[in-house]
């Protein structure tokens, strides 16, 4: 299977939380991630596998730097299109994103997090096309 990059670079098709055909997940996957996602810090408690599910990013979700709603303003479908890249708003997304990478590193099996690497932790290579 093939990547999907999204706005703010992050790669759907590795995400255990994306469910959009041909990536569909199990319950029983989908509430792993929901347990992880709270071992990591990114909940504060385990979620519902509703919530968990994720089928790609939309301008109407909430997003903590509203990239996906900037690109559609901007008629664009990445950061990376943008003039302004990379921006102080991207800028701050990678650095937040980055400041999870040790947690992630220390709870997560090799698998997890090789699988969350290739997902969220590659964000300015996906976008520069790397």
């Amino acid at each position: 299977m093939g990547r999907i990059i999204a706005a703010c670079g992050n790669d759907c098709a590795s995400c255990p939380r994306y469910v959009k055909h041909p990536y569909e997940k199990t319950e029983e996957e989908l509430r792993h991630t929901a347990e992880l996602w709270m071992k990591i810090g990114y909940r504060d408690r385990i979620v519902t596998n509703e919530e968990i599910a994720c089928t790609g990013c939309k301008p109407e979700n909430w997003c903590r730097y509203r990239v996906v709603k900037c690109c559609e303003e901007k008629s664009i479908q990445t950061c990376a299109e943008c003039a302004d890249y990379p921006c102080g708003n991207i800028k701050e997304c990678f650095r937040v994103t980055k400041s999870f990478e040790p947690m992630c590193r220390k709870v997560c099996t090799d698998e997890e997090y090789a699988q969350l690497k290739k997902a969220f932790f590659e964000k300015e290579e996906n976008l520069s096309g790397e």
